[in-house]
């Protein structure tokens, strides 16, 4: 995570590298793994070799946006002072269709809401001039 963006007040992620070229994607509106060449797994987090394979031959592939709740968990004292006003909240690993699991949050759903397998939709959220973050709501499916 970078320095707070003075609007935001949070941590931003990481704009360089890999991870620089997972948000570029987020910031065009679009949620993109690698996808690996040679075996057909998705990734994520972004790094040069598939941990399946080995190979160092991918794409970025789109993502359909949607999944399940897997886990969470509640935070009701945070340990970064720029996420106290939003306690509690729940941080939540989604793991969408591609069998990606991402960390992220359900943005119409209170932490007492949550449900392991609730499915998800993509609800990507600008944050910032030049950061989208790929937040789910909840999907009538």
């Amino acid at each position: 995570m970078n320095a707070a963006s003075a609007d935001y007040g949070k941590p931003l992620p990481a704009r360089t590298g890999l991870t620089g070229e997972f948000y570029r994607w987020c910031a065009l509106g679009e949620l993109r793994f690698q996808c690996c060449e040679d075996c057909g797994r998705h990734r994520h987090v972004p790094r040069e070799l598939c941990a399946h394979c080995g190979s160092p031959n991918w794409v970025w592939a789109r993502s359909s946006g949607r999944g399940k709740v897997f886990s969470w968990t509640e935070v009701v004292r945070p340990l970064h002072p720029a996420f106290a006003a939003d306690a509690p909240y729940a941080p939540v690993i989604v793991e969408l269709d591609e069998g990606v699991r991402l960390l992220t949050r359900v943005i119409d759903c209170a932490p007492a809401a949550l449900e392991i397998g609730m499915p998800v939709e993509l609800a990507m959220t600008q944050v910032s001039d030049d950061v989208w973050l790929p937040c789910f709501r909840r999907s009538g499916d």
